[in-house]
Parts: structure tokens; sequence; C-alpha cells
């Protein structure tokens, strides 16, 4: 169920600068608990899953646009996904105030759901929140990974 956002917001985020990022110890936090959260997708871990995402979770599904917290817990629950493998790397941050904080990385992973082929690899993006003293996944989506157009070459 992890689906499809807007590449112009990774495009935008990776302009920043990582270097002040990288000294926000949030960072190694929300970095386990993303890779906490693939792992449980793999299991089908609907436990997980319902701590893990706020009750207003919003999810980018690029067949119906947004769903919410409800519709990814059903899918888990009713195992519509395998996830054969998965790898996750390239991890960036960035905290925009005390209580909210992003990442974007680079997922490949090897899943179907029903007869549809997960795209992959992609770049995705989880946004977090500071709710209750405990941190929660408020928004997830992926964009495919696209290779730039070759360029004809200057006559």
């Amino acid at each position: 169920m992890r689906l499809v956002i807007a590449g112009l917001v990774a495009a935008s985020f990776f302009a920043a600068d990582p270097a002040s990022a990288a000294e926000d110890p949030l960072k190694s936090r929300l970095i386990s608990m993303e890779k906490a959260s693939w792992a449980a997708w793999q299991r089908m871990d609907v436990t997980f899953w319902n701590r893990f995402l706020s009750d207003d979770h919003v999810e980018l599904n690029g067949y119906v646009g947004a769903t919410g917290k409800k519709s990814v817990i059903d899918g888990i629950a009713g195992k519509a996904c395998h996830v054969a493998s998965y790898k996750v790397s390239d991890f960036t941050f960035r905290r925009f105030d005390p209580g909210t904080a992003l990442l974007i990385y680079r997922a490949e992973q090897d899943t179907t759901c029903g007869p549809v082929k997960v795209p992959s690899p992609v770049w995705a993006t989880s946004l977090y929140q500071l709710r209750g003293g405990r941190w929660v996944n408020v928004l997830y989506g992926h964009s495919p990974i696209l290779t730039p157009p070759l360029r004809k070459p200057s006559s």
C-alpha cells in the first residue's frame, strides 16, 4: 500500500542543506521507524500499522488518489499484497518544526497486490508528527524513479 506522491516534492527537498539536518538525533529514530514499517509491511503486521499510522493518516494511491488509515489497515489485514523483498536507502531528513519531520528515501521492492506489480524503484516520502508524546506517520507516498530522457545532439 506504499503508493504515489508527486516527484516535485522530492526534487525541492533534495535542494536542502543535508549537513544541518544530519545533526538532528531525530533523523536516526525516524529512519529506524521507517525501516520497521517496511519489515511490518512484509509481515502484513496489522498491530504495528495500527500504532504506526496517525488516525488521520493520508496515503497517496496512484490508482484512486488519497486514502486513509482504514484503507491501509484493511489492505494489510486482507493480505492483499505479497512483499517478496525490499530495500531502503539514501535517506534524507528535514525537521520543519519541533513536532513535524520528513524523510525522503529510495525504496525498491518486489511486491504484488493482486495482479498488480508495485512500481520499483521509487522515491518514498514519509511525513511524521509528534502527537501525544510519540511520533506517528501522517502521510506516505512514493513516486517512481524516472530515467531522464536523452537529449538530441546539437547540429
